[in-house]
């Protein structure tokens, strides 16, 4: 077990990296819609690769390793409650999964953070690269934010790494361009949040893009009303992104590290 903790970044990256290639080949075989241009991945990579460098230099701790020492003190909520280990673990994941299902509420609702965010959403395409795609300074908010909820419940440093991984598979899965049976599709989305229910949140319409906030689990949009079945448009025929962010131009590498501090046109967002 502490050989797992011990080499949790690796882990972690060997298991994003695998689903996001089985993503890939998947989308590939049976895609949903007629795929991006290629390129993007590119430029979402390179998103990727600048966000988990700006953590590293910013912040001193991962997620796993302040989940150890403050375990380590006997610090934070969940050690005082005594739990028994497995619904520890379980009350650990679930209150995860709540904490950013409200950290993208607020992402969409505060306007300073919403400038970080819409990056994300000026995709034009939507598919597993997608998942990739967020500013760096975004990704620092939201590391500050998992760090500060470990501090106040003191969660065992294994469920914080499951949790993790079970995070980035998912959002890789939920991004993709992918074709599921719809009968399948209905089951799925009682649990996870599926690519069909994720894409609704892509749309341009305001109503859509605020609804369907849920990272892991569909409960949460279900339980406080954000849930939305089906795009108006359809999903094949519903456009993805932002309309102030489509001309070639907007999408270029530095204009998407500039895109939070740069001027809108009257009445875009």
């Amino acid at each position: 077990m502490q050989s797992l903790l011990d080499h949790e970044a690796a882990l972690r990256l060997a298991a994003s990296l695998g689903v996001l290639l089985l993503m890939a080949a998947w989308e590939r075989h049976a895609p949903r819609r007629p795929p991006g241009a290629a390129r993007r991945w590119v430029r979402h990579l390179a998103l990727a690769a600048l966000g988990a460098l700006a953590v590293r230099l910013l912040l001193p701790l991962g997620t796993v390793a302040l989940a150890a020492l403050v375990q380590a003190h006997g610090g934070g909520l969940l050690p005082r409650l005594a739990l028994p280990a497995p619904l520890a673990f379980g009350l650990t994941l679930l209150a995860f999964d709540l904490a950013l299902y409200a950290q993208h509420v607020a992402s969409h609702r505060w306007a300073w953070f919403w400038r970080l965010h819409r990056l994300h959403h000026s995709d034009t395409a939507f598919d597993a690269g997608t998942a990739l795609r967020f500013h760096p300074l975004e990704i620092v908010v939201s590391m500050l934010w998992k760090l500060a909820l470990i501090a106040a419940l003191g969660p065992a440093p294994l469920a914080v790494l499951v949790y993790e991984v079970l995070l980035n598979a998912l959002a890789l899965f939920n991004h993709g361009n992918v074709r599921l049976p719809a009968a399948l599709d209905r089951a799925l989305r009682r649990v996870v949040v599926t690519p069909d229910m994720h894409r609704v949140h892509h749309s341009p319409y305001r109503d859509e893009t605020d609804s369907n906030y849920g990272n892991a689990l569909a409960l949460w949009d279900r339980l406080f009303g954000t849930y939305r079945a089906q795009p108006r448009d359809g999903h094949a025929g519903m456009r993805i992104g932002l309309d102030a962010f489509r001309d070639a131009a907007a999408q270029r590498l530095p204009a998407l590290l500039a895109q939070p501090f740069a001027a809108l046109p009257r009445g875009a967002r």
